[in-house]
């Protein structure tokens, strides 16, 4: 920490300390220094290439800003453990000419001057709970007031002085309570106490102190030293954070320094001076004082070390490339490795600290206008450090919580949280299930079980009641997390044995065993379509006999039929139905082969889930051009170009054997399963569970690190962490501020619930609404008439209630949606090809099974992160009672509301809607980021998603207070949908804030075809390949019919103007 009280003295030892406040705040002149570096300062960029090293600077700093303003300085900024605010000092107290400690809310940028406003005061740290500040402070110095008006006195006589730090003896260390405002003062002892910081869990207080030159005889030299400058008795301490138990953990002459905690609170860092104070280092130490370890070795001014929340790295301030240049470097915790420049900026860069997260970073810097120090931000790239530091991830400090961990951090937030609808809230929970150790919170992975953990504990330390598997708050299922190849693949024709992952492999979903010897025939693209008033049959079988034989097929389509022949033949062309029909025909097996035409990316199937959990009794694997031209060649038929190139005309050709070729194979492919689990929570209404509740939930699961089928990351993220920052951490914090809100009102008085209200994280989601899926399921109950049931305030049975969860119970209708169905929330190009059927009315005779009344009704959040314009209310049209409902609601929140009937929705409300139970999903629009490793805290607007948090925690009380449940409303599927699995790829981004004629668009991903088309935000796509679109359903089957690599014409409108674009489908596989 810096110490910014200065007093006049003409000190040889304090030249260059008094630089580093000159420097830092500009009060006067550079002094002129006795002491310089050992050796010359290096040369530095910033003078011989400005433009250069401003760009450099950007490598690790982005969108630097500047966070204060007012007064005539400010600076040491240190924030708060749960990142929402700022303690920092500055010169801004009328009346007084010496530093004031202040505490800035983030979220709401309030400003709290929290010292006394009187005498100096430097160093402020806040307590881990939020609720308390510690600073060094003059105020009860007999004289402070008079040295104010000195001060002034001097200012206004226009004297220079010469500065240097002021270790002022009244300096205390001084303990606030927030709440009652009274101060404490903990050391209370004679001598400079300042420069102090409480531990990561605030037992303990680190701080600096010359107390020993007040307590015990001075030698000669340490007498003559003093003297000249009280630092040179400068040593670090430790003690209670009640202010007992003081030891001293330094006793060297020269000045010590300006401790932190590391992370994990075992170590400290500080600065060491030199005796002759010409030069100062970086060191850290245990927190007893053993292992005292030198980390710089610069040679210059190095000083103000700060770990990084990971604790792999500390940053600090030095001015090796120039007197009166202070720049900001990193090093490693063990210096390992060479320090690495962070700042490139010509004055004062100094003081850095890192927000909890470490994701941003604060510092002191005069590159302002006045030149005159404030406080800036900036984000920071703490992998590109790592980077740059040479830290490998084997070498990466081992900081994941344990499940215990993480449920302990859910029960501490609760300390933190308000009871109200807050964004600091919503930062601290999307914060924890954003850290880099949840790795994404893929199903089935140790993430996933941090973030179940943290969410169970946070609901506990609300008083709701577990509501998972044998009374705790877990609810687990089983899923395929993957396939794997074993190791009996092989595939031989003649004397020829082809290299797996290379010639050959199989598929997903293939049959498994030793295949014996068979002979092959070629059946063109192997489907059959029944004929329809435009199209006539297409029938790839015709006198062909596949029976007991190997069938080779092409992969996809026909390439240039019309677009509306290539939709009739869609729902052909998927894999599974060529596997089916080729079953039933009495094949061997299938073979599949690409084909020099198709612009796939890989010739061979990639090898992963499609969605659809069981395999067929067939195998099924896919081989290269070439192995299916050798066949070709040794069998005497043409080329695979050419019986492509006539087949993709659309005409239909016969198939034949190919002659003196056979086929053997042997196939493994293993399912690998895996557990996930969701979290359920009940808060009752009276001390035993009621027969309705009203669910609300958010999926917590996310994609996890690196490559999926669902990661829409670019090539140089694709081995990155998915944060899942919008999708859905901020759901899921959504949930935990209603859950808080409902059951403050609970506890209040001021909530008189006819039914419970149960609080659900699903996991799955991302993998086809696995958990809700099985939730729903486990669920059991018959159908019921929802007329004259009705929930009693004294939760009395209703009429055909279901008592809870069941397990053993039927499946009912409610499949699991596939992975691609998830994405369709965000991306229409991915929502064709999942057809859903139309679910009977869950209140009539047809029906065999609902959850409805036992379930009232679903509230679900979705991705509520990315307020701009409007949120989008989801499922409108499975009520009655959700317009009446949202237009009360939102009197008091004032959100801007866009209303979509659809229920049938991508998202985990379809699980519900489709066991017969209204939905209302909240969702704030698609953006570039989704999917992406750039989905990240700092992309969400926190205030919106606490808005969106209040609105839906305002329906969800009035729901479990009404006296009936919400009437459920059938709909009729979406049919315009294909059935076909989509292979063309546009990258356009829906906005769905609007309803509008047409596609709005919030804009493009970089580098897709849309982009190079020319698509721009705002645009709305009103035709796309001669097809007139007015809704998203008409976009998803014109795409269905576009040709990879043929350009067509896109029309939008942008404002008053209908453009028409060239655009280029790029290919998907």
């Amino acid at each position: 920490m810096l110490v910014c009280n200065l007093r006049e003295t003409p000190s040889r030892w304090s030249t260059l300390a008094a630089l580093m406040v000159i420097a830092a705040y500009q009060w006067a002149a550079l002094p002129v220094a006795t002491h310089a570096f050992q050796g010359d300062p290096e040369q530095d960029i910033t003078e011989t290439d400005p433009k250069a090293a401003a760009k450099q600077e950007t490598l690790l700093l982005a969108n630097a800003r500047q966070l204060t303003f007012e007064g005539r300085r400010a600076g040491e900024g240190y924030f708060s453990a749960d990142g929402s605010q700022l303690v920092f000092q500055s010169e801004r107290q009328q009346g007084n000419p010496f530093f004031q400690i202040y505490v800035m809310d983030l979220e709401t940028g309030d400003l709290e001057r929290v010292s006394p406003g009187h005498g100096k005061t430097t160093c402020a740290w806040i307590h881990p709970t939020g609720k308390h500040v510690l600073f060094a402070s003059t105020q009860d110095d007999p004289a402070a007031k008079q040295k104010q008006k000195d001060e002034y006195a001097m200012r206004e006589s226009g004297q220079e002085r010469r500065y240097s730090w002021d270790y002022d003896e009244h300096f205390e260390l001084y303990h606030l309570d927030k709440a009652s405002g009274e101060y404490r003062n903990l050391t209370n002892a004679p001598g400079y106490d300042a420069e102090a910081s409480w531990s990561p869990d605030g037992k303990l207080i680190a701080f600096t102190s010359n107390r020993l030159a007040y307590q015990k005889p001075m030698t000669a030299d340490e007498k003559k030293n003093f003297a000249i400058d009280p630092a040179y008795m400068n040593d670090i301490y430790i003690m209670n954070a009640d202010g007992s138990n003081v030891r001293q953990l330094t006793a060297v002459h020269g000045y010590d320094g300006g401790p932190f905690f590391s992370p994990d609170g075992k170590r400290i860092c500080w600065r060491r001076f030199t005796p002759n104070g010409a030069i100062a280092e970086v060191w850290t130490m245990n927190i007893d004082g053993s292992d005292q370890r030198q980390l710089t070795r610069l040679g210059a001014m190095s000083w103000a070390p700060f770990y990084h929340p990971s604790g792999e790295y500390l940053i600090f301030t030095t001015n090796r490339h120039g007197f009166a240049n202070f720049e900001l470097y990193l090093i490693d915790a063990e210096a390992k490795s060479t320090p690495v420049r962070v700042s490139y900026t010509k004055g004062f860069d100094g003081l850095p600290a890192f927000t909890p997260d470490g994701k941003r970073l604060a510092w002191t810097t005069n590159r302002t206008p006045s030149k005159r120090s404030q406080i800036f931000i900036a984000n920071w790239d703490h992998e590109r450090a790592r980077k740059l530091l040479g830290l490998d991830d084997a070498d990466r400090v081992a900081s994941t919580p344990g499940a215990d961990a993480a449920s302990a951090i859910g029960r501490s937030t609760r300390e933190q949280t308000a009871a109200g609808f807050s964004a600091a809230d919503i930062i601290r929970h999307v914060g924890f299930l954003c850290r880099e150790e949840l790795q994404g919170r893929l199903t089935g992975t140790p993430g996933e079980k941090l973030a179940t953990a943290y969410v169970a504990a946070y609901l506990d330390s609300l008083g709701l009641k577990p509501a998972g598997d044998k009374g705790t708050f877990f609810q687990e299922f089983e899923f395929t997390s993957g396939v794997a190849l074993g190791k009996k693949n092989s595939l031989v024709s003649g004397k020829k044995e082809y290299q797996l992952n290379k010639d050959w492999k199989p598929l997903s979903f293939s049959g498994e065993g030793d295949f014996k010897p068979a002979d092959v025939v070629f059946a063109g693209y192997g489907m059959q379509a029944r004929k329809t008033k435009q199209f006539d049959e297409y029938d790839s079988y015709v006198h062909l006999d596949v029976k007991g034989k190997w069938v080779v097929v092409f992969r996809y389509l026909p390439e240039n039929v019309t677009p509306e022949r290539r939709q009739q033949l869609s729902r052909a062309s998927q894999l599974r139905f060529k596997a089916t029909v080729a079953r039933d025909k009495g094949a061997r097996g299938l073979i599949v082969v690409t084909g020099p035409n198709a612009k796939a990316k890989s010739q061979l199937v990639p090898l992963r889930l499609d969605g659809i959990l069981a395999g067929s009794s067939l195998p099924v694997i896919s081989v290269t051009d070439g192995v299916v031209q050798s066949w070709l060649d040794a069998s005497g038929k043409k080329g695979l170009k050419a019986l492509q190139d006539k087949l993709d005309t659309g005409s239909l050709a016969m198939g034949f054997a190919l002659k003196g070729v056979q086929v053997a194979a042997q196939v493994e492919v293993n399912r690998v399963k895996g557990r996930g689990r969701n979290v359920l929570a009940r808060l009752q209404s009276t001390d035993k569970p009621s027969d309705q509740v009203i669910v609300v939930g958010a999926h917590v699961d996310h994609l996890g690190k690196g490559a999926s089928s669902s990661s829409l990351a670019r090539d140089d993220e694709s081995q990155q962490i998915h944060f899942g920052a919008d999708d859905n951490a901020s759901g899921v914090a959504a949930v935990l501020e209603i859950a808080e809100y409902l059951s403050n009102q609970k506890a209040n008085g001021k909530l008189k619930l006819r039914r419970d209200v149960l609080f659900a994280a699903w996991s799955g989601e991302e993998l086809g609404l696995l958990g809700s899926d099985h939730f729903v399921k486990s669920y059991g109950q018959h159908a019921h008439h929802a007329s004259g049931v009705t929930a009693s305030a004294n939760n009395q049975p209703a009429k055909a209630a279901a008592s809870g969860p069941q397990t053993g119970s039927d499946t009912g209708p409610g499949a699991p949606a596939t992975k691609a169905e998830s994405q369709e929330k965000t991306d229409p190009e991915k929502a064709a090809g999942k057809e859903k059927q139309a679910t009977q009315n869950p209140h009539g005779s047809g029906h065999t099974r609902s959850i409805y009344p036992a379930v009232a009704a679903c509230i679900n959040m979705d991705m509520v992160g990315r307020l701009n314009k409007t949120v989008v209310l989801q499922g409108i049209g499975s009520s009655s009672i959700w317009r009446s409902e949202l237009e009360r609601r939102n009197a008091p929140v004032g959100l801007s509301i866009t209303l979509q009937e659809d229920s049938y929705l991508p998202t985990d409300a379809k699980s519900f809607y489709s066991y017969g139970v209204p939905v209302l999903s909240a969702f704030t629009g698609s953006h570039s980021e989704y999917h992406t490793p750039r989905d990240t805290p700092d992309t969400l607007n926190y205030e919106g998603a606490a808005s969106i948090a209040r609105l839906m925690g305002l329906v969800t009380r009035s729901l479990a207070m009404r006296e009936s449940p919400p009437d459920y409303l059938e709909q009729a599927a979406p049919q315009e949908r294909t059935g076909g699995a989509l292979r063309a790829y546009l990258g356009t981004i829906p906005d769905y804030a609007e309803e509008v004629k047409g596609v709005l668009l919030s804009g493009a991903r970089k580098g897709a075809p849309a982009d190079k088309a020319g698509i721009k935000p705002g645009d709305i796509i009103i035709g796309l390949a001669g097809k007139k679109i007015e809704n998203i359903y008409d976009y998803t089957q014109a795409i269905s019919a576009l040709k990879i690599g043929e350009e067509t014409s896109i029309m939008v409108q942008r404002g008053k103007k209908k453009l028409t674009l060239k655009i280029t489908p790029g290919s998907r596989d």
